[in-house]
């Protein structure tokens, strides 16, 4: 589950990168250029940020499963439903 959600995750962040993405365009961080088309800076701005949320939603994942590793000893859905029952 913890793969599957970081693969979705990878693919906003490719999503929002293509939706700034304009043809022949320069990054806005050159000002000097001579009236070339500038790239969006708002989804490249949201990217960066998902990806900071997505490292900190990844570290929760990660720290609840060595937590349930921990008290029930394995990783298996089964046993644990079965032990809380």
């Amino acid at each position: 589950m913890i793969i599957g959600i970081t693969l979705i995750e990878s693919g906003v962040n490719l999503f929002l990168i293509t939706l700034g993405y304009r043809k022949g365009s320069v990054a806005p961080i050159y000002t000097s250029s001579s009236g070339g088309i500038m790239a969006l800076p708002v989804p490249q701005a949201l990217t960066l940020t998902s990806i900071v949320i997505g490292v900190a939603v990844l570290a929760l994942m990660l720290s609840l499963v060595i937590h349930i590793y921990r008290h029930y000893g394995t990783l298996d859905v089964r046993h644990v439903r079965r032990l809380r029952e």
